[in-house]
């Protein structure tokens, strides 16, 4: 395939995400947050697959695909996990004393991976590893988190504590703490790839909305508490992984 082709197949996977945050957000309106959830994992595939395709191109990456690529991002590990975190429709008993604060922490999340695309469009792309943690890393946390604590709240529906949790993640996207880009031969990055997976496994079966304590409700608790160790192993070892490499010398060159 030529350059061109491996750029517009690029698109076409940008293009795809974009879709399915689109319709994550909408999902989340309606108030079917577990297929919502679905969505986000599915973008974050198809995020992953622009990178890998656009690197495969010919020539150096183009301002234009950075800013689209941004876009389609924006909507899926944006403004998806805002809607989700400030909307509440399906379960209003135990979410209606905590609107306002769901209300504050989904704009929260919302503004600090606005903040953090803007910084990776125009400055932090250029950058070996990521500077701070990376909106589809975020969402992966919140998807685990409503898991556990909101939809289908495997440890119950505990809104203070899910508030809480994703209050203190959110800041992670923009502080300045390095995490390693899911390039080939990055630390971490087979284990992510499994921890994606996993969050796809425990996803698939809730779109049934299995009954607690049925095969498949414990199977998808399973898969939900093996990708919540991933994403644990990532945000403690990744920065340290990191600065590791930095201060390991180049293969053959000299020592200082």
């Amino acid at each position: 395939m030529s350059g061109g082709g491996w750029r517009a197949a690029a698109n076409t996977a940008t293009a795809a995400n974009a879709v399915l945050g689109l319709g994550a957000v909408a999902y989340a309106l309606t108030g079917n947050p577990r297929f919502a959830l679905l969505l986000i994992v599915g973008a974050i595939g198809f995020d992953g697959l622009d990178g890998l395709l656009s690197r495969r191109a010919s020539g150096p990456p183009r301002a234009l695909g950075r800013i689209l690529d941004s876009v389609a991002d924006a909507l899926s590990f944006a403004l998806a996990p805002a809607v989700l975190v400030a909307y509440h429709t399906y379960n209003l008993g135990s979410w209606h004393p905590y609107a306002i604060a769901a209300l504050l922490v989904g704009v929260e999340v919302g503004a600090l991976a606005i903040a953090r695309l803007v910084y990776f469009t125009l400055r932090g792309f250029a950058h070996k590893n990521f500077v701070g943690a990376s909106t589809p890393q975020n969402a992966l946390a919140l998807t685990v988190l409503i898991l556990f604590l909101d939809v289908p709240g495997f440890l119950g529906t505990q809104p203070v504590v899910l508030l809480a949790l994703t209050a203190l993640l959110a800041p992670l996207m923009v502080l300045p703490i390095p995490y390693p880009k899911m390039r080939r031969g990055a630390p971490l990055r087979r284990e992510m790839t499994l921890t994606s997976l996993a969050l796809a496994a425990a996803l698939i079966p809730q779109q049934w909305w299995p009954t607690a304590g049925s095969f498949w409700y414990l199977f998808s608790e399973v898969a939900a508490a093996l990708a919540a160790a991933g994403l644990a192993t990532y945000y403690l070892l990744g920065p340290r992984l990191v600065r590791l490499g930095e201060r390991l010398p180049l293969e053959g060159a000299p020592h200082a």
